[in-house]
């Protein structure tokens, strides 16, 4: 049996994907940017909470994601959940129907 192709994907269009997922669901995407660190984009695609397992997140990489998401004037701030301690970002005046903090992270990807 052949293994299946590898496709090389830029992640800029994963987190887009991942954003109009969001929107159009209306339901929070996760998606694994590094083998420890993970994104997640709440109901709308206008905020995120970004979350490692081990240790926190940086800002820089924050900045990133939210420049790749097209997000204006995001603000930025953190939130301690039970067991892990994560970034969030949202645009600035985003109405949210629902928080990417709501979900409680999981200790598995």
């Amino acid at each position: 049996m052949a293994a299946a192709p590898t496709v090389t994907v830029k992640i800029r269009d994963v987190l887009r994907f991942g954003q109009g997922r969001a929107e159009q669901s209306q339901r929070t995407q996760q998606l694994e940017l590094g083998e420890d660190l993970f994104v997640r984009i709440a109901p709308g695609g206008r905020s995120f909470l970004l979350f490692q397992l081990e240790g926190e997140p940086d800002q820089n990489t924050a900045k990133a994601v939210a420049e790749a998401l097209g997000l204006r004037n995001p603000v930025y701030g953190w939130h301690q959940g039970k067991t892990l301690r994560s970034l969030t970002v949202m645009e600035e005046g985003a109405a949210q129907t629902q928080s990417a903090t709501s979900d409680t992270p999981s200790e598995e990807p």
